[in-house]
């Protein structure tokens, strides 16, 4: 067993190497550009990327022209965000959103309600979840968007994505759900749950960084984006720029291997989390944040009953890899703003930790992070 543990999966997760081994050929022997449309070299990366779009295409229940390649989540929450406030700036300009979104989306939102844009930021409750009838209430005549994340990047929990997507839909209201930390960990399916944009990353489901997707309905209703990056036209004249290849060919790689054995490592990662849950609260008195039933089975968020959460966190660190909080936010030493509207105080906030659990968490490695974590916890206390 390696030290320390790592078990901060929520950030990201080490490539599967299935995956490595369909990447390798796609930066040596089949290296072409896919918009190289001439010559067998780009016909064979342009396969490869159809290939990638339609296995990604079906983790998501959606269709394979329905897919966008970016670098990664924060672009395509950025192309979703500022492409339809632009694209339909006649119709309106209000946007929902949540609290508790990943920075990605509340950043680009404070961005946009500098250019005119209205943002109402809907407030959560102590488990971390929005009022529906609060927002049917905020719904205007120039409502475009609401956007609403599909499961925590801090405590796992997981919105009622159903509900709003059906809002969304009576009150033709576009939807747009960051599923980063979803897809590939539990079932995502953007026709059941209405959803009209959806971002995700390939490193959060073992696969390379740098490289992401935005999903865009094509019908019912055709959802139009103003484009943000020019140069060519490339991906429906969306997003331009020479397609990430070999990152494209690990992303769909990793949705397909995700797609089987995303039940059974859900299962298994629940009684992971679980087991830990139980063992760590009863030992120290440790409080799970956003511990209600609809959450990811992966992900413990804990807030522990420490005099210095900072002091806590560098000792654990010392033994396993875990974090306060999103890993985008981490240079900033502001209290979670995902915590603190769940109503945290700053103290617990900062005595909180979340640990995340992945597909190579071992029985060894979850005994041996019990233990540790139950031996740094109490001596913190004493």
């Amino acid at each position: 067993m390696q030290v320390p543990v790592y078990l901060d999966y929520c950030s990201t997760t080490p490539v599967d190497e299935t995956v490595v081994q369909t990447m390798l050929p796609f930066f040596t022997k089949q290296f072409g550009n896919a918009a190289s449309s001439t010559h067998a070299y780009g016909w064979q990366a342009a396969e490869a990327v159809t290939v990638a779009r339609e296995q990604l295409a079906a983790l998501i229940h959606a269709e394979k022209e329905e897919l966008l390649f970016t670098s990664g989540a924060t672009e395509s929450c950025n192309l979703a965000l500022r492409g339809v406030a632009e694209a339909y700036a006649s119709k309106g300009n209000h946007i929902i959103t949540c609290a508790t979104e990943h920075k990605a989306v509340l950043d680009t939102c404070a961005a946009l309600s500098k250019k005119g844009i209205e943002i109402t930021v809907l407030p959560v409750d102590k488990n971390g979840l929005p009022d529906l009838e609060l927002l049917q209430q905020s719904i205007r005549p120039t409502t475009l968007l609401i956007a609403m994340m599909y499961a925590n990047n801090e405590t796992g929990v997981i919105n009622p994505i159903e509900q709003t997507g059906a809002i969304a839909k009576q009150n033709g209201v576009l939807f747009f759900c960051d599923a980063t930390q979803a897809v590939g960990k539990i079932s995502v399916n953007v026709q059941t749950a209405n959803i009209d944009l959806l971002a995700f990353s390939a490193h959060k489901l073992y696969g390379p960084k740098g490289c992401g997707a935005l999903y865009v309905r094509r019908k019912n209703p055709r959802v139009v984006l103003k484009e943000q990056i020019s140069g060519g036209g490339h991906e429906r004249g969306l997003r331009s720029g020479t397609l990430n290849v070999p990152g494209i060919v690990g992303f769909g790689k990793a949705g397909a291997i995700a797609a089987e054995v995303m039940t059974t490592e859900a299962a298994r990662m629940q009684q992971l989390r679980d087991r830990f849950e139980t063992a760590i609260c009863a030992a120290t008195g440790a409080i799970v944040n956003g511990g209600g039933p609809q959450r990811l089975p992966q992900v413990s968020n804990l807030c522990f009953p420490v005099p210095n959460g900072a002091s806590l966190l560098t000792a654990l660190n010392r033994v396993m890899a875990v974090s306060a909080g999103s890993a985008c936010t981490s240079a900033q030493p502001a209290p979670s703003h995902v915590l603190k509207a769940m109503g945290l105080t700053d103290a617990q906030i900062k005595s909180s930790v979340r640990f995340s659990f992945g597909r190579m968490t071992t029985e060894e490695e979850l005994q041996f992070a019990i233990e540790q974590t139950i031996r740094i916890v109490q001596e913190q206390m004493a």
